[in-house]
């Protein structure tokens, strides 16, 4: 017997009704059909007349979240507890992302994500490697020590992921730096179907133009770990400006970008190119004021997080908190800011057939929103819980 969600306004990734309802069942979405049309016999549950009815939210980021640090406990049940704790803020998809550390470390992370993604309903939709092959002119908090180089051996488990996490609806994304790999090995693993982003990259950008015709997809935390636009060094951020196809990420916090580069970079790019990630750290979600991220020290402060020295670490943000900075200091209409968090995240690690919007044959992964832009309830699979449960 089918489920019908109705009495919210209904935004299904590319409207925004009302007077409508959804129609779920087997953790997909049946229909949105008009309120008068509710299929006789259905299970009703009628949602406050205030609320939004959203599709959920992606994060393609997260380093850690709920106290947890992937990087700390590169295992299964690490995963799942991220996104458990995503679930709360909106997020029902998410990449736990693990950080520049050395090579066996990495392979653990890949396997416990290849297993939590292959759980049913997990909210883990794959993994994101953030490293190591990155520049350490522009490392942030990556430990230098474990910046390196791909090797063969790096490269022959690295083109087997794709497939091995395709086979449970997962993907793999990897941030690098182009400066630091060639495009031979580019073509290589964008073949295999990783899903290739620019980051913690000192490249020109000639280089970075080269490396987009060679397999990257995008940019990570654009504007971040990366050298600023000068006039005869325009650098990667106006490469990624100047590629219409080229997606970027960006962490709308407040504090990681200023607002006049978020607009500029919203006026250029053709719609849908900018997608939200949080670059979330394990205080989100909890009220603990520091943590240790590789033998350092990480302060939560002044909306920060931050070294002793004042190097920025991951943030301190939801994206349901990053759709309300879009919303209300960027002038982002309401719509394409729950894009944003939905859709164009989803499309650019290739997920949109079934994730990123309300509509028939896509799953019922769902985030209801009050008038004020809080969660009041997240659906993963069609199976809710209400943040207040949490």
């Amino acid at each position: 017997m089918p489920t019908v969600l109705q009495g919210a306004r209904v935004f299904t990734g590319d409207q925004l009704l009302e007077g409508h309802a959804v129609v779920i069942g087997d953790g997909t979405v049946h229909a949105v059909v008009p309120s008068s049309e509710v299929p006789t016999g259905a299970t009703v549950h009628t949602l406050p007349g205030d609320t939004l009815l959203a599709p959920g939210f992606v994060d393609v980021q997260v380093n850690g979240a709920g106290g947890v640090l992937f990087n700390d406990t590169p295992t299964e049940e690490a995963a799942l507890a991220i996104a458990s704790a995503m679930r709360t803020c909106g997020t029902t998809g998410l990449l736990p992302t693990f950080i520049t550390d050395d090579a066996d470390r990495m392979r653990e992370a890949c396997e416990a994500a290849l297993s939590a993604t292959a759980r049913p309903d997990s909210g883990v939709l794959g993994i994101h490697l953030e490293g190591p092959f990155i520049s350490r002119e522009r490392a942030g908090v990556h430990a230098p020590s474990f910046i390196r180089a791909p090797d063969p051996r790096d490269l022959d488990y690295l083109t087997t992921l794709p497939r091995r996490f395709a086979a449970h609806g997962g993907r793999v994304l990897m941030t690098l730096a182009p400066e630091c790999v060639d495009d031979a090995t580019l073509r290589r693993l964008a073949s295999s179907g990783v899903v290739l982003s620019a980051g913690h990259t000192a490249a020109s950008s000639e280089r970075t133009t080269q490396a987009l015709k060679a397999g990257v997809r995008g940019f990570t935390h654009l504007f971040n770990a990366m050298p600023p636009v000068m006039n005869r060094q325009p650098g990667p951020i106006v490469a990624a400006l100047n590629h219409d196809d080229a997606w970027c990420g960006v962490i709308a916090d407040g504090v990681h970008v200023h607002a006049d580069n978020l607009r500029l970079l919203l006026k250029v790019k053709p719609p849908g190119k900018v997608f939200l990630v949080t670059d979330a750290m394990p205080p989100v979600g909890t009220p603990v004021t520091s943590f240790t991220l590789q033998g350092r020290t990480i302060l939560r402060r002044h909306g920060r997080l931050e070294t002793e020295d004042g190097t920025l670490a991951g943030a301190d943000i939801d994206l349901t908190a990053a759709v309300r900075h879009c919303l209300h200091s960027l002038g982002v209409p309401l719509e394409e800011a729950l894009r944003m968090a939905s859709l164009h995240p989803a499309t650019f690690i290739g997920v949109h057939g079934h994730r990123g919007r309300i509509a028939p044959g896509h799953r019922a992964d769902l985030v209801l929103l009050t008038p004020d832009l809080s969660v009041h309830s997240t659906w993963v699979g069609g199976q809710t819980k209400s943040k207040a449960s949490h």
